[in-house]
């Protein structure tokens, strides 16, 4: 491969060493970027960078050292056993994973290095048109991305993996204007290995300008508590960002208060509910063979009929807690040591339609896409992308973007019926200790939460 060294030469650099354990992490990426901010194309170009990081572990302190130039690549296995030496104070903790050697090609189906970068601006020239074009939308904002990534990772346990993907990700907003008064409407999309979706976006822009407009006109919500339904977008982010950060080990092991608050074996939830987090399925922007340990992908359940089961590990942090791995040690790239991150992570659906699940609502809300939130331990604050009221079992008037707030263990038990749909959210990527943004995917059915607290976006 282009920029890495050869096979021999990696694992020649792993021999006659003194630390309980070593690693190799080679990247070459190559990458597409286009942005538009109004008429204006603010950034359009290629770039490509080679890198890689050795990390060693001696008496359980960690040294790092990552680089641009693949030369003396034995030197700086050296320089990563003496640092981790200095801080070393305890005995290593890794739980054992059973060395890989595979090299795991794409599955690729449109692959947008067949599509030159002009074609590529034409396709978003008329997206950026079609918003513009809706009277009453004064700017919009495009970002499209695509990279190539190929990894190589060698252990000095004997494992040797190549893997290749391809992430494509496009943001799409539409501003309107009027009278002093702003509104927005955008949607984030993505894909692993495929091109394919960025070119069916026409109607998602003529929907996202009249969207914005439309949302001048609509009413805000009356602040208070009522059942909330959740589409699959917005439900999947609040199971990524209000649960899943929680369920990441490291978070855990360093914090005891979550230790005393995510005990296995606690009811979470009803017996209906079930979350999971897994690499292991297919096609999606958070799914891989292996993670960046060399540790295999898998679908870990976290909870499991209302009943915390199981939680998100990394090779050092299952040995430390004495749990199996799963397979979620990711680094976003060369520059940094893998840590606990989630992949894609989920709420299994149940039996109700759409219908059935706002059939008995009075008076409730109807939360749909993300905005944005913040999360600090258990409580959450969620901003919805478009708002509905529900009255008398029916989606009644538009509202202006909402917020919904709460605490996550009392949303989580008030989660009483999820939708037989299921979709995943793919446009987003997980920030965590300065790594961002890492591709992951968040999924659920439609869901409805009684007693959720609303207000004003």
């Amino acid at each position: 491969m282009e920029g890495i060294p050869d096979r021999g030469e990696v694992e020649a650099a792993l021999e006659r060493h003194s630390a309980d354990y070593l690693e190799v992490r080679l990247d070459d990426t190559a990458t597409n970027r286009i942005v538009y901010r109004g008429r204006e194309l603010e950034e359009i170009g290629r770039t490509r960078s080679f890198g890689g990081n050795v990390r060693a572990l001696v008496r359980g302190g960690w040294g790092f050292v990552s680089f641009n130039e693949p030369t003396g690549l034995r030197e700086k296995v050296e320089e990563a056993v003496e640092a981790a030496r200095q801080v070393g104070r305890e005995a290593s903790m890794l739980a054992e994973v059973e060395p890989v050697i595979d090299s795991v090609p794409q599955d690729l189906r449109k692959d947008p290095r067949t599509i030159p970068l002009a074609a590529k601006k034409r396709l978003l020239d008329g997206y950026n048109e079609t918003m513009l074009s809706v009277d009453g939308v004064t700017s919009t904002t495009i970002t499209y991305y695509d990279g190539h990534k190929r990894v190589v990772f060698a252990s000095s346990e004997g494992s040797y993996i190549e893997q290749e993907r391809i992430d494509v990700v496009s943001r799409l907003s539409a501003t309107a204007r009027k009278n002093g008064d702003m509104q927005q409407a955008s949607m984030s999309l993505g894909a692993l290995n495929d091109f394919w979706y960025v070119e069916t976006l026409e109607e998602t822009a003529r929907h996202l300008g009249e969207r914005a407009v439309e949302l001048l006109s609509a009413p805000y919500v009356k602040a208070g508590t009522y059942p909330v339904v959740l589409d699959p977008i917005l439900a999947g982010v609040f199971c990524h960002e209000a649960f899943g950060h929680l369920s990441e080990s490291d978070f855990v092991y360093e914090n005891e208060r979550m230790k005393e608050i995510m005990v296995l074996g606690k009811q979470f939830g009803q017996p209906h509910l079930n979350i999971v987090d897994g690499a292991a399925v297919p096609g999606l922007r958070g799914s891989f063979k292996y993670d960046d340990e060399g540790a295999a992908a898998q679908k870990t359940d976290l909870i499991r009929e209302g009943i915390l089961v199981g939680r998100l590990h990394s090779r050092e942090t299952a040995g430390k807690m004495g749990e199996a791995v799963t397979g979620n040690a990711r680094a976003l790239d060369y520059r940094f040591p893998p840590i606990v991150r989630m992949t894609n992570t989920y709420i299994e659906p149940g039996e109700l339609n759409f219908e059935d699940l706002i059939a008995d609502i009075d008076e409730g809300v109807y939360a749909r896409n993300w905005f944005g939130g913040t999360t600090s331990m258990e409580m959450f604050t969620f901003s919805a992308g478009e708002a509905y009221m529900i009255r008398n079992g029916k989606i009644a008037e538009m509202l202006r973007p909402v917020k919904l707030t709460g605490n996550l263990f009392t949303t989580l038990m008030n989660i009483d019926a999820l939708g037989n749909d299921m979709d995943f959210n793919q446009g987003g990527g997980c920030g965590k200790a300065g790594q961002m943004p890492l591709p992951v995917s968040n999924g659920s059915p439609h869901i409805r939460i009684q007693d959720c607290v609303v207000g004003e976006r």
